[in-house]
């Protein structure tokens, strides 16, 4: 394949010429902040430049791109100081600008600030729409918020909660599932941090008393990140949970979202059938609308029609008809699903499987010659039946249309940069396998935590998955009424893997680790 920027060849043969050092940031440690404070971060950024030691009056420093003279003009006049020039591939660069430069991009507070508003008076339980109209204009308020929102994509954050405190603001991100926190506010900035979120996400700043939901598209590195804002009054002011939902994050492929070979083959078999109703199964935040937004991507062909409901459409998709469920004048998942059967589907997604009325027609949808994907609540994929069942679905309708459930959780990835192996000891796996000590002869892998990961020895998120596909087997045994523990125990005969057992499978390759998929067993016990 091409290159697609010529000059990055450029860069790695003059290097080459030249006998340039190549600096792995990984390698390097900590970088003192008085290091980091030689270039200012402005610079830093722009000219993706890391200074990273100092002997004598000589700083140290690694680039992107070592034979810019602007660049080491520029650096040279902020620094006062002599250069040694080292190379770092730019995307290694990149990485580490954000974990060096704008991890601590987000004050605790700036006195400034807090002087400002003490001045302007304002009491965070007395609401004066004036002062927050004011306030959330107010440079600083947007200064903060822009800073907590880059930080956050820096990140990879999933989510940014803001809670107020009695006496502060706590800010936090949710980052591969884990909340932590990253910052505090003085409890007099709230009112503009709450105010100029509300008003990026076409909110009433005037309403305190009620939950209110909104969203809103920013720019920022260049991506357009989509934000869903969710307000919710509590005892001590709004506290505010953003979603950030960035595609750049998440590859829409289905090679990308780890099924092993053999289940991805078995997965786009049944998505080049022309009907039936394919479930994707799990609890909220285990990555159920990227494998469905996958799998239409993989369907999605200029002679098919496809038509999604959704509520919310988290990703724009080309070439697919996605339409917005509005429950507040009745636009349900079941009065939509109604009228997109009306306009010649081929492939029909429903949002969310809620209620009896959305799944009788979404079956009945699929017996008529239509694909259909949705997603329900379940802990794995067999219980999925007698969810079903539960809900007042016959088992006639299940047996003709059900094809596939595909039950999913997300664990955390073992951080590359400090990952080690070690021999796990067979009594952690103690009634969870049959035989725990054949275990020993394999090396298990953990990170031991570095500055790449934060120390917490994990690096990203991979999805672990069971596949439930129904065959006239299964079909006969639901027919004839067979309890969930009979249909799972048939399943797992005839080959289906466990979550736990997939998850074992990732475990023993060194993608995570025995921890994140211990909870998966333990759910069902």
């Amino acid at each position: 394949m091409e290159n697609e920027n010529p000059q990055t060849d450029v860069i790695a043969t003059l290097v080459e010429q030249e006998g340039l050092e190549h600096i792995d940031l990984s390698q390097v440690g900590a970088i003192a902040p008085e290091i980091l404070s030689t270039i200012p971060h402005e610079i830093a950024i722009k000219y993706k430049v890391i200074p990273f030691s100092r002997e004598k009056d000589t700083v140290l420093l690694t680039m992107a791109n070592p034979f810019d003279i602007f660049a080491e003009e520029a650096i040279r006049a902020a620094t006062h100081s002599r250069l040694k020039l080292h190379f770092t591939p730019e995307d290694q660069i990149d990485e580490w600008l954000g974990k060096l430069y704008l991890q601590n991009y987000i004050p605790d507070y700036d006195e400034s600030l807090e002087e400002n508003h003490e001045q302007d008076g304002l009491n965070a339980n007395v609401l004066n729409i004036d002062v927050l109209e004011e306030e959330s204009d107010d440079a600083p308020a947007i200064k903060y918020v822009n800073k907590i929102l880059a930080n956050a994509i820096q990140e990879r954050a999933s989510d940014i909660h803001i809670e107020p405190q009695e006496k502060s603001l706590t800010v936090r991100f949710r980052i591969d599932g884990v909340l932590r926190d990253v910052a505090t506010a003085p409890k007099q900035f709230q009112p503009g941090i709450i105010a100029r979120i509300k008003i990026l996400s076409s909110l009433d700043i005037a309403e305190r008393r009620l939950p209110q939901d909104g969203r809103c598209k920013i720019k920022i590195f260049g991506r357009d990140i989509d934000l869903r804002v969710s307000t919710l009054p509590a005892i001590f002011g709004e506290k505010v949970v953003l979603r950030i939902l960035d595609k750049d994050l998440h590859s829409l492929n289905i090679a990308d979202l780890g099924l092993e070979p053999d289940l991805q083959e078995k997965f786009k078999r049944d998505l080049k059938r022309p009907n039936g109703l394919i479930l994707v199964t799990g609890p909220t935040g285990s990555g159920k609308t990227t494998s469905l937004y996958s799998a239409l991507n993989y369907v999605n062909v200029r002679d098919k029609n496809i038509i999604t409901i959704e509520d919310p459409i988290e990703y724009q998709l080309k070439g697919i008809n996605q339409v917005q469920a509005k429950p507040e004048i009745d636009f349900t998942f079941s009065v939509g699903l109604r009228a997109i059967l009306r306009q010649d589907p081929d492939i029909i997604m429903v949002g969310e499987i809620r209620d009896l009325e959305t799944a009788q027609i979404a079956m009945r949808a699929s017996l008529t010659g239509h694909l259909v994907f949705s997603t329900l609540h379940t802990n794995d994929s067999v219980r999925t039946i007698m969810r079903l069942i539960d809900m007042g679905i016959d088992r006639y309708l299940i047996c003709g249309s059900l094809r596939l459930v595909l039950a999913q959780r997300l664990v955390r990835r073992i951080c590359f940069h400090c990952s080690e192996s070690y021999k796990i000891n067979p009594a952690i796996l103690k009634g969870f396998v049959e035989d725990p000590d054949y275990y020993t002869n394999y090396e298990f892998w953990r990170g031991k935590g570095c500055l790449h990961c934060g120390d917490t020895g994990y690096w990203g998120r991979v999805a672990v998955f069971e596949f439930f596909s129904l065959d006239n087997t299964i079909r006969s045994m639901i027919w004839d009424g067979a309890t969930n523990d009979m249909i799972k125990e048939k399943a797992e005969n005839c080959g289906m893997e466990t979550l736990f057992k997939n998850g074992l499978k990732k475990v023993i390759a060194g993608i995570t680790t025995i921890d994140e998929i211990i909870p998966l067993a333990t759910d069902f016990l």
